[in-house]
């Protein structure tokens, strides 16, 4: 169903903890860029998303290559061409059909067929609207959820090793020069169905947090 500005999409949006939006890369120029700081600034954790960029991060956020299968959003941002905003659609509705997402067309990601698809579903969208206008227009803020990321690329040595390496909130990082392996946050290791984060996960001492387990492997 297309949700317009109302009292319910406020509450809604007020609610969300994560905000994961398709298309934030490097590039300052681009609004998905720039989304995620006004976004930050209001307390939300955005979670950028973009494949080339994936290992680097925004104003200490890290990139992801994509959403994290077993992490059901509660909110995606589409900053993505039509045909490219079809195909994420599809992907959320395939990954996510117990867990209905707000879907956010940003201008210019709106794409009728991947709105019929949501209807069909019954999934909430929005277009025609811009989400960092909607929460600056309704004055909203909220507090951020201080959580570590972590990331493993390979060795620059040859050795054909892993390198896993742990980051606090907000701290930046760039992207590695040998290949990313996996990047997430607290959050992303524990609900990950990846095999990186199973893996961190079966090497927990009894009585050990995943975060304490985490930070240790990276020592």
């Amino acid at each position: 169903m297309r949700m317009r500005d109302s009292e319910q999409l406020r509450e809604l949006i007020s609610q969300t903890k994560f905000v994961h939006v398709l298309g934030a890369g490097m590039n300052t120029e681009k609004p998905a860029n720039t989304a995620i700081s006004d976004l930050s600034e209001r307390g939300w954790n955005p979670v950028p998303i973009h494949p080339r960029d994936a290992g680097a991060s925004i104003v200490g956020f890290p990139i992801r290559p994509r959403i994290e299968d077993g992490v059901f959003p509660e909110v995606v941002v589409l900053f993505l061409a039509p045909e490219r905003a079809r195909e994420a659609v599809k992907r959320l509705l395939v990954t996510n059909y117990d867990s209905p997402a707000l879907v956010w067309f940003q201008h210019g990601a709106e794409d009728t067929t991947a709105e019929g698809w949501l209807e069909e579903a019954g999934w909430n969208y929005v277009k025609e609207d811009c989400i960092v206008r909607f929460v600056q227009r309704q004055d909203l803020s909220r507090e951020s959820e201080e959580i570590p990321w972590f990331k493993q690329v390979q060795s620059d040595d040859g050795s054909g090793c892993s390198v896993w390496s742990v980051h606090e909130f907000l701290e930046d990082a760039e992207k590695s020069s040998t290949e990313l392996e996996w990047i997430g946050d607290l959050r992303d290791l524990e609900l990950s169905k990846s095999s990186i984060p199973n893996y961190i996960r079966n090497l927990r001492n009894e009585g050990e947090s995943l975060e304490e387990c985490a930070r240790r492997l990276a020592n």
